[in-house]
């Protein structure tokens, strides 16, 4: 793992990303000049090939679900230990989406609840437990990844699992 860049702002951010391409940032959603939520939407509207880990204070649904609904990979608390946040980077780089445990209770949300899935989520699920990765999923489905990250949200949510080998267990243990 290595530092490429810093930023102290959202403009920043973008630009750093543009121009040093890392594979994860983290980022925190209060920034100056452009907020973490705008920023998160400029990359994703830039189509920046960048996966986000957002890494904030606040402990709230509001912030989680903003964080989520504008792109992020993963969200991490600030009071979490530093190694957790290491592993958290590690698993966003691997394509893995990161949340804290509490999120499903934030977002009411019951685990293990597969009759909640759509036919999409349910079919996302099957090649997801079939071992493909978001860009074949995508590319099957003909979706783009980022669509596929945000079912994935959804479908682990649901699941009450926080990772794809979670998920693909729950789908060949029903």
């Amino acid at each position: 793992m290595r530092v490429v860049a810093t930023a102290t702002d959202g403009e920043r951010l973008l630009k750093a990303i543009e121009r040093f391409y890392p594979d994860v940032i983290v980022m925190d959603l209060q920034m100056l000049y452009m907020g973490g939520v705008s920023c998160l939407r400029h990359i994703w509207a830039r189509e920046l090939p960048v996966r986000v880990l957002v890494l904030s204070a606040f402990e709230d649904v509001d912030s989680l679900c903003a964080a989520t609904e504008a792109g992020a990979d993963g969200f991490v608390l600030k009071t979490e230990s530093p190694q957790h946040t290491i592993i958290a980077v590690r698993q966003i780089a691997e394509g893995q989406l990161v949340f804290p445990q509490a999120a499903r209770r934030w977002l009411g949300m019951a685990a293990d609840d597969t009759s909640a899935l759509t036919e999409r989520e349910e079919e996302i699920l099957k090649l997801l437990a079939e071992g493909l990765s978001n860009a074949q999923i995508g590319a099957r489905l003909h979706l783009s990844e980022n669509t596929i990250k945000f079912h994935l949200r959804n479908i682990y949510a649901k699941l009450g699992v926080s990772n794809r080998t979670e998920a693909a267990l729950k789908y060949r243990g029903r």
